[in-house]
């Protein structure tokens, strides 16, 4: 049965043989010291390499450590650990891998630090909002100092998943639905994560998970299959892979779905062909939490042993808390010499991955009690982390320029559960960042605003409204607990969960002035707070800065730019709805009586578009033009003028569309951006240099550059759109990497 198995695995999703053969990657070997373990190793301690044990739980850390795990590690029969952490543990039993152990390999130790160790930053999907990279790569740059000085090696961040359809709860980890704008920002993290060399003792290695196509669960459900063709595969999910990939991302994780059937843990033309051999990545590839042991569940193995067998064939190099490695491995190579080979490439990697981290040299440099004690929650950690929270909040609606709030309102209601639940600032994944370390928002709106009289109310309907009425002015805060989303934390209804919608419909039937602030970790379903409120802000969930960052804010002492990084749908039944959708042969007419594609019942546009975010000033673009440079690439560039009484922030936006191809090509596809500051009255021209292999198009197991006209479009949405130009790929060729993985250099310039 295992043949058969191994025989359908191998056929689905292949690539052009051609293209394997003309990228064909030459065996990896180590080191002379590396090479030299290997020789020394039985079987067993290879294989413990491979094994990765948790050690405890994010919330009891180090937890499931005792005699029989520190035997383990004496033996040899371990090569890593997640949820250790602490100088003190993590050097006590680094001692013993190295001191008491035969061969004296240290360990790896790791943890989920997604947005934050102990200084917690915004959730992944608020920092893309800010479309500044340089956001998640400070912030990944903080939780690597934090986090190695706590004795940790390894994260399994960033999650670079393209997720479009919000349902799903882990889209909260990501950067939403663009597969530029995430590449860019999985790139960032790694940089911040790595930083100038895994040897440097503030660095933790970067994990680009779940590979591949997480994000593509059918109906938003977690763990879900992914039903989506070759061409989607490559052209929109896996460019941030690559894009980490090419950064450098020491690790990947394999991701819990399947593709057309084959789960990824068992995928050899993903893992090996697509990842080792096509991309070159030289990394060590970890399995996510039980997945091995789960290719049971699919329905690809019979047995554990068959589940581990698969696994390590397809290019699992460690398996993560199953035992499946652990318990069946050796039987199997023992009785078959093809995988001892794939064995020792494995261990090889894993001792590699080792070596570069500085762990054979230095075992015990990050695990420093002294160290650890002085670089957590530091007053620079906070002041970036109150940074990259006011960049990442989006100004959605301001009708009648109510924000920011006049430093005369008397009397002010803060009303709603979440405005004072400090808990739920801190997200789903929270590593250790603690409860009592959140500034909140109702004593840094004080602060902020010291001659105003503020009330409190929390989401009971008749205490709201006594408030509402009291008040001049109201700061409604609804939204999703922390808990709403993340891992397993899908939803069908994207409305306000709760009492929380008749709440806000009870406050705004008062009358009364309404802010509404937005905290969540998903686009939600608010067409009707959108239809009656007059300002709207999305503030998603900030971390240990939350208050100050959305009181600076409010007060106008920052001007809001940031953008949204997913589209927020009319109606949960209509998602998935990308902006980067294919063209129909009807389009979608706001005419019902016409026969297009669209929801007779709903707009034909999503409530808030892709890249949309407000400003309290104005910006204008004009000078839209695109032209040749002399070595074959182009120039587009434009001007953009601050013509309100405020400074602020625009981001620009580049979008491109192919009117004419060999196949359909999406409306519009983010191309390149910029996030500049304007003093008012300030003007400067914006310009973004593109190259044709940026249109290629997969096709047949390569990227295909087609010659014909490209259109741009410049604005600040997607929907947006302030100029127009096109220019002409004049000839055929071949690109060498995914198209939206390619990065866009840009430049400002004042005008004079």
């Amino acid at each position: 049965m295992l043949r058969r198995l191994m025989t359908a695995l191998s056929m689905a999703f292949c690539l052009a043989v051609t293209a394997l053969a003309a990228n064909a990657q030459a065996p990896v070997r180590g080191s002379p010291r590396v090479e030299a373990l290997l020789a020394r190793m039985t079987i067993a301690e290879k294989i413990g390499q491979l094994v990765q044990m948790p050690g405890g739980r994010q919330k009891a850390l180090n937890s499931r450590i005792d005699d029989n795990e520190r035997a383990r590690i004496r033996a040899g029969r371990v090569g890593s650990y997640l949820n250790v952490a602490g100088a003190e543990a993590t050097r006590e039993l680094q001692r013993i891998a190295v001191e008491d152990s035969r061969l004296h390999i240290p360990l790896l130790f790791g943890m989920d630090v997604i947005h934050g160790y102990r200084t917690i930053f915004p959730v992944p999907l608020a920092m893309a909002a800010s479309w500044d990279p340089a956001v998640p790569e400070r912030a990944a740059r903080v939780a690597a100092t934090e986090a190695s000085a706590a004795g940790l090696h390894w994260t399994f961040s960033p999650m670079v998943d393209i997720a479009r359809d919000p349902r799903w709860g882990r889209i909260v980890e990501g950067a939403g639905e663009d597969p530029y704008l995430g590449s860019v920002m999985a790139a960032a993290q790694v940089r911040g994560y790595q930083g100038v060399g895994l040897d440097r003792t503030d660095t933790i290695m970067a994990t680009a998970k779940h590979f591949a196509a997480y994000g593509a669960a059918m109906g938003g459900r977690d763990y879900a299959g992914a039903d989506i063709s070759q061409r989607s595969l490559e052209e929109i999910y896996l460019p941030p892979f690559y894009a980490a990939a090419r950064e450098g991302a020491g690790s990947f994780m394999a991701a819990f779905n399947e593709i057309g059937g084959v789960p990824a843990h068992a995928n050899r033309a993903l893992l090996r062909d697509t990842l080792r051999t096509r991309w070159r990545w030289p990394g060590v590839l970890v399995s996510d939490w039980n997945a091995v042991a789960e290719l049971r569940n699919h329905g690809v193995a019979e047995s554990e042993g068959d589940a581990a067998e698969l696994a390590l064939r397809a290019g699992v190099d460690i398996d993560m808390s199953s035992g499946a490695y652990a318990d069946t491995l050796e039987a199997r190579v023992r009785r078959d010499p093809q995988l001892l080979a794939l064995l020792d490439e494995a261990a090889r990697r894993v001792l590699m991955i080792k070596e570069r981290l500085g762990l054979f040299d230095h075992p015990y440099e990050r695990s420093d009690p002294a160290n650890e004690a002085g670089a957590m929650l530091t007053p620079a950690n906070r002041a970036a982390a109150r940074e990259a929270a006011a960049r990442s909040i989006v100004l959605l609606k301001n009708d009648g320029g109510l924000l920011p709030l006049a430093a005369s309102a008397p009397r002010i209601a803060l009303i709603g559960a979440l405005a004072q639940d400090a808990n739920s600032q801190l997200g789903s994944w929270r590593a250790q960042g603690h409860v009592e370390d959140v500034h909140p928002l109702l004593p840094a709106l004080r602060a902020a605003m010291p001659h105003a009289e503020i009330e409190t109310a929390g989401d009971e309907i008749p205490a709201a409204v006594a408030a509402a009425r009291r008040a001049d002015l109201v700061l409604l805060v609804v939204g999703e607990d922390f808990d709403m989303t993340g891992e397993a934390r899908s939803r069908a209804d994207l409305g306000l969960p709760g009492n929380r919608q008749a709440m806000a419909d009870a406050v705004l039937d008062t009358g009364k002035p309404v802010v509404v602030l937005l905290m969540n970790g998903r686009p939600l379903a608010i067409h009707r707070l959108a239809e009656r409120a007059p300002a709207i802000l999305e503030t998603w969930f900030l971390g240990v800065e939350a208050g100050p960052a959305i009181a600076d804010v409010l007060t106008g002492r920052v001007n809001p730019a940031g953008r949204l990084p997913v589209s927020f749908p009319r109606a949960s039944g209509a998602v998935p709805f990308p902006y980067a959708r294919l063209p129909s042969g009807r389009p979608a007419d706001a005419d019902p009586a016409h026969d297009t594609t669209r929801y007779r019942d709903l707009p034909i546009t999503p409530l808030f578009p892709f890249g949309h975010g407000l400003s309290y000033t104005n910006f204008t673009f004009s000078d839209f033009a695109v032209r040749p440079l002399p070595n074959g690439t182009f120039r587009a560039s434009v001007i953009v003028c601050n013509d309100g009484a405020r400074a602020g922030e625009e981001v620009v936006q580049l979008y491109a569309h192919d009117p004419v191809a060999s196949v359909s090509r999406p409306i519009e596809e983010l191309r390149g951006f910029r996030r500049i500051a304007l003093a008012p009255g300030e003007a400067k021209r914006v310009s973004f240099t593109l190259s044709p292999a940026q249109f290629a198009i997969w096709d047949a197991g390569r990227w295909r550059i087609e010659p014909g006209e490209i259109q741009l479009m410049v604005g600040a949405s997607s929907a947006d759109l302030r100029g127009r130009a096109a220019f002409r790929i004049a000839g055929a060729g071949e690109g060498r990497e995914p198209a939206a993985a390619i990065f866009t250099p840009s430049s400002e310039e004042p005008i004079r």
